[in-house]
């Protein structure tokens, strides 16, 4: 098993000011002269920490990482005003201009994984390579399957839980009757909506369960931000066309891949990345047999480690660097 490498501080952090009033936090560690990457997290609206500098090894890598607008230490914290896909693309191109990159290795899980998927294809001549976790394609069935008629077959009793704040009369759509109440004035139901959306994610996510990450998520701060998010993002299609990544996957012709796929993740599942590399020949799914969705079990750490070690190798015996 590959460990995360040690601790790092980073080297620099900023804020990118948007036109639209956001403040996007994003920061530097590793190398100035190494391999540029950016590490886009997951949610939408979780945001990034220390661990995510710990995939790389820093003497090979330049890692950039981002709180997407209203996650993390972007502000304005739980925004969704001026929050949609092409914002957040146009943002990472903004970050890649300031930081004076002309290329980049994209790396992101679940919701960063669409992000970088939808980023590649719509600027195919920045990415030198993509690294991706829990491959989820931001369509209708993708939603429906986590937040209405898939994953609770599998976990009957936390869906239980999780649905039990919702009147019966509005549970045939479970992301509208969230989103409602999560943007709303009553800050009570706001409060008990996020941390059933948070604990929901994190129950699911492992395949043994993880307490710790069922508290991580239940802290306010992170859970308002991710379900409001989320179900902003979800309630409106992740404002992209209805399976745009699939059939926009040409774009990503000559542009190595490689994905990590645990093989019972219940929130995206092992179906999706297969799609996603039937259209994407130059990709390769590792699919790690005794985990879940989440990059914090030990198998797909060790899947992803491995990952940026093996692009270094594919960067550098190809011309790509």
């Amino acid at each position: 098993m590959q460990p995360l490498y040690p601790e790092i501080k980073p080297n620099q952090s900023d804020y990118l000011d948007t036109q639209e009033g956001h403040q996007v936090y994003y920061e530097e560690s590793g190398s100035l002269d190494g391999i540029p990457i950016i590490f886009l997290h997951g949610g939408p609206g979780a945001g990034t920490s220390s661990v995510h500098r710990r995939y790389c090894d820093p003497e090979k890598y330049r890692m950039i990482l981002v709180d997407q607008r209203g996650c993390g230490r972007s502000t304005p914290h739980g925004a969704i005003e001026n929050n949609t896909t092409q914002d957040l693309i146009n943002d990472l191109e903004a970050i890649r201009e300031k930081l004076g990159i002309e290329r980049w290795v994209v790396m992101g899980g679940s919701w960063g994984a669409t992000l970088a998927l939808i980023y590649a294809e719509s600027c195919p001549k920045r990415v030198m390579g993509l690294i991706l976790r829990g491959v989820f394609l931001g369509r209708k069935q993708d939603i429906h399957w986590l937040y209405q008629e898939g994953t609770r077959r599998v976990y009957p009793d936390y869906w239980q839980e999780f649905v039990q704040i919702i009147p019966q009369n509005e549970r045939d759509d479970i992301v509208s009757a969230f989103y409602k109440r999560l943007t709303g004035q009553n800050e009570l139901a706001k409060m008990g909506a996020a941390k059933a959306w948070a604990v929901w994610e994190a129950r699911v996510a492992t395949l043994e369960p993880n307490q710790a990450l069922v508290s991580q998520f239940s802290n306010p701060h992170l859970a308002v931000a991710m379900a409001k998010i989320s179900s902003h993002y979800f309630a409106n299609d992740c404002f992209i066309e209805e399976n745009q990544i699939i059939q926009n996957a040409h774009q990503l012709k000559g542009i190595p891949g490689i994905i990590i796929q645990g093989r019972y993740d219940m929130l995206c599942p092992l179906e999706n990345a297969w799609s996603l590399q039937a259209v994407w020949q130059e990709s390769e799914i590792h699919t790690i047999r005794d985990a879940g969705h989440s990059a914090s079990e030990p198998g797909i750490i060790d899947g992803l480690v491995r990952a940026t070690k093996s692009m270094t190798q594919t960067l550098e015996a190809s011309e790509n660097l």
